[in-house]
């Protein structure tokens, strides 16, 4: 998943049609070759960006409709995720890169004072943002990302052994609170940076969490692991999915949907994860997918993943 990617095959209008998401249409917008990959897409508005391998960075300002690759890269390393809100843009990835982007502007290269490889980023309209790594890493930014703090924990508190468990995930609400998943089963909660405190522990692996304004949420992960939350994320309980497959990202909205993305599956409920459906096509059981954003005004839905692909599914 970390192959060197060649540019992006980009198209300005909708192309073939992927497949049927158990009743939803997937539409493949952007389509690349076997070794690129995108891993994580954001939107703002109507405004999106798709980062990937190699530093592959595409964007679009007509919600998903075309996408333009950002030229020329700021970097070749991959970049692993995306944040994007009140204007301000923010990717990281491999060697502890962050890249800025304020409005419509060029991608610009900020200090992260870390090496380690970053695997998401989280922002809020007030410019706190957030980005978690490798080996137990968590950096804080309270100006949208042009300075950052090392705000982790004393591992040995959290973790078998004082291990620094691998973190993959992370959502910063409007109040500045931090919720961080990784390794462990972990889910991990600070108001300020400082104060950690441990909401959850498991076997599996979690590579991605949603939290909603209203309290609602899901953390997905390794072995079809699905938790759902109704209280912000104070306590969690385990779903049954119907899948063993590795889940790689997840969203859902206040009227029970939810989409999960993983290797050679994906998933999709109605009934806030009671039952799941799979998508059915050819195109869903042989590729992976991992980042997912909404896009409100179309009721639909940004996916990327493998082969360089971008798809729109409507709900």
């Amino acid at each position: 998943m970390n192959t060197r990617l060649q540019l992006a095959a980009c198209v300005a209008s909708l192309a073939m049609l992927a497949g049927t998401a158990s009743g939803y249409d997937a539409t493949k917008i952007v389509s690349g070759t076997a070794h690129q990959a995108l891993f994580a897409v954001a939107s703002d508005q109507s405004d999106a960006i798709a980062v990937g391998a190699a530093g592959e960075i595409l964007q679009s300002g007509d919600a998903g409709r075309t996408w333009q690759q950002a030229s020329p890269l700021p970097t070749r390393l991959s970049l692993l995720g995306v944040a994007m809100a009140a204007g301000h843009s923010i990717a990281v990835g491999q060697m502890g890169t962050v890249l800025l982007r304020d409005g419509g502007g060029a991608w610009a290269q900020a200090t992260s004072g870390v090496h380690e490889r970053l695997f998401a980023v989280a922002l809020n309209a007030h410019g706190v943002a957030a980005a978690v790594g490798g080996f137990g890493t968590i950096l804080r930014s309270t100006d949208a990302g042009h300075s950052w703090a090392q705000v982790a924990p004393d591992w040995s508190s959290y973790a078998a052994d004082g291990q620094q468990p691998h973190l993959y995930d992370v959502v910063v609400d409007d109040n500045g609170v931090i919720t961080a998943v990784g390794e462990f089963g972990l889910i991990l909660r600070s108001p300020d940076g400082h104060n950690w405190q441990t909401l959850h522990k498991g076997d599996a692996s979690l590579f991605a969490i949603d939290l909603r304004a209203d309290g609602g949420g899901y953390a997905v992960g390794q072995n079809g692991t699905v938790l759902h939350t109704i209280d912000g994320g104070t306590t969690w309980q385990a779903q049954h999915s119907g899948t063993g497959a590795i889940l790689l990202g997840v969203r859902s909205t206040s009227s029970g949907y939810v989409m999960a993305t993983g290797m050679h599956d994906m998933l999709i409920s109605n009934d806030t994860g009671t039952t799941w459906s799979h998508p059915e096509g050819s195109g869903f059981a042989s590729s992976w997918y991992q980042g997912i954003a909404q896009i409100p005004s179309k009721q639909a839905w940004l996916v990327v993943g493998n082969a360089g692909q971008v798809l729109t599914i409507k709900q």
